[in-house]
């Protein structure tokens, strides 16, 4: 029996990164992102949360460099407002 794509583990769309400490959250988000390009998914939404901040300038500071990201932008207020990131990978 072969297996299909529709058999494979679904990859969320999302990672929630809130409560981890900066090194933590980015080893998170590097595996995440690697997963969702082989995946082959146009874009990921990262859960920062709204906090100080300190985490989501992290985070868009690593995706600004990331090979495997093609852009990224602030969530819109029904995608989670200030506490997430939109990204668009690079394979779309």
């Amino acid at each position: 029996m072969t297996s299909s794509k529709k058999d494979a583990p679904k990859l969320p769309l999302e990672i929630h990164l809130r409560r981890l400490t900066i090194e933590e959250a980015l080893f998170r988000l590097e595996r995440f992102l690697n997963d969702a390009f082989l995946a082959d998914l146009p874009t990921v939404r990262v859960i920062h949360g709204k906090g100080t901040g300190t985490l989501r300038q992290a985070v868009r500071e690593a995706l600004k460099s990331h090979p495997l990201v093609k852009s990224f932008r602030p969530a819109e207020l029904e995608e989670g407002g200030d506490g997430a990131t939109v990204v668009e990978l690079a394979n779309h």
